[in-house]
């Protein structure tokens, strides 16, 4: 399995990591996998140290290309860690309970990717194909976090990731799972190669995925294709139209909602968040008419209180595409992705 993954150390933050006297930083107190065991040896003996979560990065932009959409997902978890590892380490958050794991290799398919442009049909089939081949690296790796009982936080890439993450979740669990997701699409498009436009129908088509839930649905952002997809599963939503113009309930109830709609017993449950959901985030598909950051919070917050909840999936942040440059676009998609995976880790920490 080490071909499939970028395994991190200490040196590798040695870039981003910032150094202050009498203070301590998140970074220094984070966990690290053996390099010298199998992957599966060097979970379980993190998970007997006391590790809970693993952070992982997809570092890809193949799937939302390939999905007509635009590049730059492929740096938001170079966003995150150089917002988030340096932190404060202090009593409000346990470095010790956190394994820095790494990322999927994809550079090889990156590179294969770069001058593909989806408008040339031949060109659009090569990019689904590399999306596959980006499910097949994610999928053992993640179904090794998974079988080791430790709960994985995931960031970067397009949404074609959710795939890879029910895939792994429902193989390990031996069970179909459920799904929550943030967004505006539902992402139940045709199954027509794969993109970050239809994880969770080909979720659904495979039997990975049961009961599946969209809040922030927009109904003018969804084909009439994929709603008829999506009614055919048997999933549900609350639409952005009914939250902020019909005002048919708040936004915490609507999370309640959805909670109570893949609450069940002891089926896992996966918590879906594309920040193309969050107004003037830079990412793949940027909006002005979106939840804040302070809702998307709350709404991780909330699902992460299930017991039943088994990870965090952060897709399509995009920081080049930040109307102010990179720079702001590294630093602003840093800054939120860390908000929202120190909500998860809070909750289940209570």
């Amino acid at each position: 399995m080490k071909e499939l993954l970028i395994r991190y150390q200490a040196a590798t933050l040695a870039a981003f990591q910032q150094q202050r006297s009498g203070e301590t930083r998140l970074g220094e107190t984070l966990q690290f996998a053996d390099a010298t065991l199998p992957l599966t040896d060097a979970l379980r003996l993190a998970k007997a140290a006391g590790v809970r979560y693993v952070l992982l990065g997809i570092p890809e932009d193949i799937g939302p290309r390939a999905n007509f959409g635009n590049g730059g997902a492929d740096l938001g978890f170079q966003a995150f860690l150089k917002r988030f590892i340096n932190l404060q380490a202090n009593d409000f958050i346990d470095g010790r309970q956190i394994l820095l794991l790494g990322e999927i290799k994809l550079q090889d398919l990156q590179q294969q990717s770069v001058a593909l442009q989806s408008q040339d049909v031949e060109q659009l089939a090569t990019l689904r194909s590399l999306c596959s081949q980006i499910d097949d690296r994610a999928t053992p790796v993640l179904r090794a976090i998974f079988d080791a009982g430790l709960i994985p936080l995931v960031i970067g890439g397009g949404h074609n990731n959710a795939l890879p993450l029910l895939k792994a979740l429902a193989q390990s669990s031996g069970s179909q799972v459920n799904a929550v997701n943030l967004d505006p699409h539902c992402d139940f498009r045709l199954q027509e190669g794969r993109h970050s436009g239809n994880g969770f129908s080909y979720a659904s088509a495979l039997g990975y995925l049961n009961r599946y839930f969209v809040l922030g649905l927009h109904e003018l952002k969804n084909s009439a294709t994929a709603l008829a997809q999506l009614q055919d599963a048997g999933a549900a939503y609350c639409s952005y139209q009914d939250l902020y113009l019909h005002q048919r309930c708040t936004f915490d109830e609507a999370v309640a909602e959805a909670i109570r709609f893949v609450d069940q017993q002891q089926t896992p449950v996966g918590i879906e968040l594309d920040t193309d959901s969050i107004s003037l985030m830079p990412v793949s598909a940027f909006t002005n008419c979106g939840v804040s950051v302070r809702e998307a919070e709350r709404y991780v917050y909330q699902l992460a209180k299930l017991p039943q909840s088994r990870y965090l999936h952060l897709a399509e942040a995009a920081p080049a595409q930040h109307p102010a440059g990179l720079a702001a676009g590294m630093s602003e998609a840093g800054q939120v992705l860390t908000a929202l995976v120190l909500a998860f880790i809070q909750a289940r920490n209570q």
